[in-house]
């Protein structure tokens, strides 16, 4: 059963370059509608996937920049290998996280800023983050 709200993926605008527009993560199919939900309380929404995909991906989408989750029985998950997500509200978004019932513990401040790591259906590690670093251009 597939859950939460689903719209269709925008027309591409015009490549940018240097932009990170996705990355892929597996998750057995049983954790698909979870891992949906999980990422729509960090501000993702689920959209359409390409028809040729054949279903076995599904997309969530915030501001131009994508999550793939790949349908697999052999999902695998680093151990120390993450995402990392600027939230809005860092202290609402724990909260509302570990509501949901999943893991969430906070790490050391960098940069002034707080952090944390949350735990995703399927198992894979999610670093909130209260801002992001400073610009070392």
């Amino acid at each position: 059963m597939q859950t939460g709200t689903r719209r269709a993926a925008p027309p591409a605008p015009p490549a940018e370059t240097g932009v990170l527009q996705h990355v892929s993560i597996e998750v057995p199919p049983g954790e698909v509608d979870r891992a949906v939900e999980f990422w729509a309380l960090l501000g993702f929404e689920r959209v359409d996937s390409p028809e040729a995909l054949g279903g076995y991906v599904t997309w969530v989408e915030r501001s131009g920049t994508q999550i793939h989750l790949i349908h697999t029985d052999a999902a695998t998950v680093p151990v120390l290998g993450h995402s990392a997500v600027v939230v809005e509200d860092f202290g609402a978004t724990l909260e509302r996280v570990a509501a949901a019932g999943h893991e969430v513990e906070e790490s050391r401040q960098l940069w002034g800023a707080r952090r944390a790591f949350a735990i995703a259906p399927g198992g894979h590690r999610v670093e909130l983050m209260e801002s992001p670093p400073p610009s070392l251009r």
